[in-house]
């Protein structure tokens, strides 16, 4: 029987940029769009915007392909890098919109989905148990947030009481179990997308959370 240290047994997987390029890069643009909304959130220039829009849209499968020894992404591929600029200056010369903070936060929904599963898919494709797999992928989704909030000065999704952190350990964690089970990729990806956006959909719509730490009243 399989354990979550062992390395995914059959996965289907070699390079995503070959077996999952929409996700990789939809993942990636959407995590652009949230970093040049942040930009624009504090009326930065458009060097700025370009600046967050590449840390955010990158930063996360940059600490993830440094840690299990893969060659950096975007080194690899200009392309990338191309997709955040477009990006930053397609939201730069849309110009300033009511609905762009409310737009952040159901791009960063897809983006937290989305990049939970190609960041687990990847270390996946590197032998990773799955256990490591689903904190690559939580890792991959989070991280290029967590940047890009310290960047502007904004409270960290670490602080956010909403389910956050939680979409991005979900989609990874379906997404693995499912390839540890054998399931074709595509499946697997559709069912891991679908549980983190749901989540996270729940918590901007209804405020869902799990439950915090018990506070003790004060002693007599």
């Amino acid at each position: 029987m399989m354990t979550m240290l062992e390395p995914i047994a059959g996965a289907d997987l070699v390079r995503p940029a070959a077996v999952l390029p929409l996700l990789d890069f939809a993942g990636v643009a959407v995590f652009a769009a949230t970093g040049a909304l942040a930009a624009s959130r504090a009326k930065h220039d458009v060097l700025t915007f370009a600046f967050f829009a590449a840390v955010t849209g990158m930063g996360g499968g940059t600490l993830r392909d440094l840690l299990i020894g893969a060659p950096v992404f975007w080194v690899q591929d200009w392309v990338y890098v191309a997709v955040c600029l477009v990006v930053a200056a397609g939201f730069w010369l849309l110009g300033a919109r009511s609905w762009r903070f409310r737009a952040l936060l159901w791009l960063d929904a897809v983006g937290l989905a989305a990049y939970g599963v190609m960041g687990a898919a990847k270390a996946a494709s590197y032998n990773a148990a799955p256990l490591i797999c689903i904190v690559m992928g939580v890792l991959t989704a989070c991280f290029g947030g967590i940047v890009r909030d310290v960047l502007a000065h904004q409270p960290s999704i670490l602080l956010r009481r909403e389910l956050n952190i939680t979409a991005a350990l979900v989609s990874a964690s379906v997404f693995v179990g499912l390839k540890a089970l054998m399931v074709g990729t595509w499946p697997a990806v559709g069912a891991g997308l679908a549980a983190g956006f749901m989540l996270r959909a729940g918590a901007l719509q209804w405020g869902w959370s799990l439950p915090a730490f018990p506070s003790y009243g004060r002693r007599p």
